[in-house]
């Protein structure tokens, strides 16, 4: 697993594949707010772990009501039927509205392709002061700024993922290194490049949107 954000940070537990259950439990164990989507909410069940709140349209889960007031009381369901918006979506804007700037998400990736793709590439939709990540058992995914400086060991994957094209991109302390030039999704990428050395990898671009993931075999 890469990098976390800071504390306070709020979790959203969505409906793709489970992380492992120690990822998951060390995750829940440092959020100051848990938001389940409805499409998660029996595998979370099993789990037997603190929400703050239950949230989505609950279009194919209604039965299961009872058992989670039952089992947590103080458990909030938030219906949102507007079909305009994925849970996904509607989880993160619930978070901004409670003054959360730094949101994880787990269980956002795997299963369904088309879900993943989608979490993925609508993470340039939100509000870019909003830290978002989607955290699973092998990759932290995120949108980096025009400007982007980290400390990165030497030899850990950094991937550059454009969202469409990107363009006037310079690296420093990566092995295959951009100077002005541009990456496009599906012609050219910027898949498995790693850090050089130990210390401040800097990626700057010009224009578009890009993605960093952090990812590990």
């Amino acid at each position: 697993m890469g990098s976390i954000v800071q504390n306070p940070y709020a979790v959203i537990i969505a409906n793709g594949e489970s992380c492992s259950l120690q990822l998951t439990t060390k995750v829940l164990s440092e959020a100051a707010f848990v938001i389940v989507l409805d499409g998660a909410m029996h595998r979370f069940l099993e789990l037997n772990v603190h929400a703050n709140v239950l949230l989505g349209d609950f279009d194919r889960n209604d039965h299961a009501f009872e058992e989670l007031k039952e089992r947590f009381p103080a458990l909030e369901i938030i219906h949102t039927p507007d079909q305009e918006a994925t849970d996904f979506e509607k989880g993160i804007h619930y978070a901004e509205q409670l003054g959360y700037e730094a949101i994880i998400v787990l269980w956002a990736t795997g299963k369904r392709a088309d879900h993943s793709f989608t979490n993925m590439a609508n993470l340039i939709r939100f509000n870019p002061s909003l830290s978002i990540q989607l955290v699973d058992d092998y990759s932290v995914i995120y949108r980096i700024p025009k400007v982007f400086e980290k400390y990165f060991e030497k030899g850990s994957i950094v991937s550059l993922v454009p969202i469409g094209k990107v363009e006037g991109i310079t690296t420093e302390n990566l092995k295959y290194s951009l100077t002005n030039e541009a990456l496009e999704l599906g012609i050219r990428n910027g898949n498995s490049n790693e850090a050089a050395a130990s210390g401040i990898v800097r990626i700057s671009y010009q224009t578009g949107e890009m993605l960093l993931m952090e990812c590990h075999d």
